[in-house]
């Protein structure tokens, strides 16, 4: 899959908003067929930082959510200032 498919939309909450000021965290909707490395390598290529760690979600309405943790020399507040969600 291309990173445009894997990756939906990334998704702000407030308790999403905390994440990527305390956690350095960033929370996407992506596709069902996507794994973490898919997931990893998507993030890399689409926004240019390097990630650490990728934590996948499947909710109760049918949607995977990925929990994208950056490495500490990237900040995922810079990243979600670029996408426009903080």
């Amino acid at each position: 899959m291309k990173p445009d498919e894997i990756i939906t939309c990334p998704l702000m909450t407030e308790s999403a908003s905390v994440m990527v000021e305390k956690d350095n965290k960033l929370i996407f909707l992506v596709n069902l067929k996507a794994g973490k490395a898919d997931v990893k390598r998507a993030v890399e290529t689409l926004y240019e930082v390097k990630v650490s760690k990728v934590n996948l979600l499947i909710t109760p309405q049918g949607v995977k959510k990925a929990f994208v943790k950056l490495k500490p020399e990237y900040r995922a507040s810079d990243v979600a200032i670029k996408l426009g969600i903080l």
